[in-house]
């Protein structure tokens, strides 16, 4: 079994924001009267729109205005990376070298859309060291489903049995799964669940560890 290709989800994996998205949502829910706890939103993690939307309202009531709420959860968001700025996560820089000096395709794949994932990766300076970036706005069905992982597979070229996803989330962990991907999860604020570690080739403490996943699997 060889790996020809990594591809990353982006936040939580290559940038340090999740738990100020964490915040922005608690925010702006009770702004709109709606108190979202943290472990609420550990499922939501990667989850595309059209699957938050019922999960919001199953936990929530039908008035749940997830649109709205969202949409104030961006502004707020994008308020803080304005004052703040963006944050890579550790050994960032570590893996891609070294993926880079071995071969390796490398792509992201990533909720985010598009002008808003290039922002966040050129602000960091790593925007140019990806053969592609694939964006879930771009495909039919965001994570937990398999499209964005399938796309950004047949982007780079290459099957997915031959590339390995970096998640941080079980619901990105479940869409690299669904797309026939090697997964390897680098918890950011919180571990696999049960039924995730199941499908899991490994999990690593932190970027760097990928590395030698990445060699016992050559």
């Amino acid at each position: 079994m060889s790996i020809r290709a990594v591809i990353f989800d982006m936040d939580g994996v290559l940038i340090d924001t999740e738990r100020h998205l964490f915040d922005c949502w608690q925010q702006a829910a009770a702004e709109a009267g709606y108190d979202l706890t943290k472990e609420q939103l550990l499922g939501i993690r990667s989850l595309a729109a059209e699957f938050a939307i019922p999960h919001f309202r199953e936990l929530m009531g039908e008035r749940f205005d997830y649109q709205e709420i969202r949409r104030r959860r961006k502004e707020l968001m994008s308020a803080y990376i304005e004052t703040h700025g963006i944050d890579k996560k550790p050994c960032v820089d570590e893996l891609l070298d070294y993926l880079q000096s071995h071969g390796y395709k490398t792509a992201v794949a990533t909720a985010t859309d598009p002008e808003r994932a290039e922002k966040y990766l050129r602000s960091i300076g790593i925007y140019e060291k990806f053969d592609r970036v694939v964006c879930a706005t771009t495909v039919p069905h965001g994570k937990p489903m398999p499209d964005v992982y399938l796309y950004a597979c047949e982007q780079i070229g290459e099957q997915p049995s031959d590339c390995m996803a970096i998640e941080d989330s079980d619901n990105g962990a479940l869409s690299a799964h669904r797309a026939g991907c090697h997964v390897v999860m680098v918890p950011d604020l919180a571990g696999p669940m049960p039924e995730t570690e199941e499908y899991l080739t490994g999990v690593a403490s932190d970027l760097s560890q990928v590395i030698p996943v990445l060699e016992e699997m050559k």
